[in-house]
């Protein structure tokens, strides 16, 4: 039988000091979100500045393709033991130590890596930190919903939000930073030590592995009857709920970021094309724009109460798809830091506006029955395809230049608008009464709406 519920409570400024979990989340949300730009936009302006091909920076861009593919090897890592750490420090925590240590070590071999000598080594190493990071997201966010009851969930999601942001600006200024002041291989050598963060988070931190029972079934019909619930009945259920719609709906959560996915790989090369050096790079646009991409997240937020989803829907892919004519404007004049905080300024703002709006979209969608397997469905569909396509990017960029690309990316927009319009007013409530989940289901978590993972915002990479 799964823990018991925890008491619900209202949380006191106090608690800050007193509960550790709340320190805990911090240093695990930093831990998560430290290696992402090492893999994105740090890494694409190491390649710019070692006069690497643009068109072989936009193929780079899949190295970063673990992130959207987590959910295949999750089930794996929320059932298997690591030899002899699970014994020691439970499942979870085990997990988290060892990917944590894989992430550092693959940094280590990004560092020694030259990119003029080794491209290709320090591609496979870039690939291996994506996917061991993309492993430490799963064992975080499990150990995160396990650690706290329905009433918790959001402030540990908040802190681990907050922790996530730090990592951001550690990997993205942070590293731009080292790397102008003594070489891209100690940047990424002092973003690998930075990964004990969250290994002594992990090791300090309470197991809460969840006990499983054993399932008594017939023979023959037991793994087929757990495919079935694991896999299936969501996307059954949703089906069911929004009929033919649902195939307009996945387009729209697939396409509604498209425009940033296609533009954010180019953003890189763009300001090493200009001129501007890795200390103005650093200043305007990975700490600068951080905040005012957290600007854009409360403005998304208080828009969604003051005006309700669908038209803060619209206008979020309409700000997103727009906000792609800053960066035409800023690639077709000279490099000068008044144009690019202009241009960082609209960009992240309606990116993260548009960020936040998504979240509550596809959160609406989910029923109480089956919020995180379809929540999972909903957040790898948004970024798979944009990721995909966002590999071509370097050709488009060689064969048209910059402005026109820029323009092409906005208007990609035009018919996320039109799938707005079509099935964004669909309501997500199920018409009936949700089915229970099984014994051992339910952990320490109090029945109730799952709360979806916030820590890794669309966007945000």
């Amino acid at each position: 039988m799964g823990n018991p519920p925890q008491a619900v409570h209202r949380f006191r400024l106090r608690d800050i000091v007193e509960d550790r979990r709340i320190v805990l989340m911090l240093a695990l949300g930093f831990s998560s979100g430290l290696p992402l730009l090492l893999v994105l936009g740090t890494f694409t302006l190491r390649l710019a500045f070692s006069d690497i091909d643009v068109r072989a920076i936009g193929l780079f861009s899949y190295v970063a393709l673990p992130y959207s593919l987590k959910f295949l090897w999750a089930p794996a890592i929320d059932r298997l033991n690591v030899p002899v750490l699970s014994a020691r420090l439970g499942r979870r925590r085990a997990w988290m130590v060892t990917t944590q240590a894989a992430v550092a070590l693959c940094l280590v071999l990004m560092a020694f890596s030259d990119p003029k000598s080794h491209l290709a080594l320090l591609g496979l190493g870039a690939f291996l930190v994506a996917f061991c990071a993309a492993s430490q997201d799963v064992v975080i966010d499990g150990w995160r919903i396990d650690a706290a009851g329905s009433d918790f969930q959001g402030i540990l999601a908040a802190t681990s939000n907050l922790g996530y942001r730090l990592g951001l600006i550690s990997a993205g200024a942070g590293a731009l930073f080292i790397a102008s002041a003594g070489g891209w291989t100690l940047a990424y050598l002092i973003m690998a030590a930075l990964m004990l963060v969250g290994m002594i988070a992990a090791l300090l931190a309470p197991a809460f592995d969840r006990p499983r029972t054993v399932q008594t079934e017939s023979p023959g019909r037991s793994r087929f009857w757990s495919m079935r619930r694991a896999v299936l009945e969501p996307l059954t259920e949703l089906h069911g709920r929004f009929g033919s719609a649902i195939w307009g709906i996945l387009l729209l959560v697939a396409l509604y970021r498209l425009p940033d996915f296609l533009s954010g790989v180019m953003a890189s090369p763009l300001y090493r094309t200009l001129g501007f050096d890795l200390t103005q790079i650093a200043t305007v646009t990975k700490l600068y724009g951080i905040w005012v991409g957290i600007a854009g997240g409360f403005a998304g937020g208080w828009a969604l109460a003051r005006l309700g989803l669908f038209p803060t829907l619209l206008l979020g892919a309409f700000l997103a798809a727009s906000s792609h004519l800053a960066f035409a404007w800023l690639s077709a004049g000279p490099p000068e830091i008044w144009r690019l905080t202009v241009a960082i300024s609209v960009e992240n703002f309606c990116g993260s506006f548009a960020g936040i709006v998504l979240i509550a979209y596809m959160s609406s969608l989910t029923s109480i029955a089956y919020a995180a397997t379809q929540y999972a469905l909903f957040s790898s569909l948004y970024a798979l395809p944009g990721k995909l396509v966002a590999g071509s990017s370097g050709f488009v960029v060689a064969a048209i230049g910059y402005p026109a690309f820029f323009v092409m990316t906005s208007l990609v927009g035009l018919p996320v608008l039109a799938l707005c319009l079509a099935v964004g007013r669909r309501s997500g409530q199920p018409a009936v009464a949700a089915p229970s989940r099984e014994a051992g289901e339910a952990g320490n978590r109090i029945p109730g709406h799952e709360l979806p993972s916030t820590a890794r915002a669309p966007g945000a990479a």
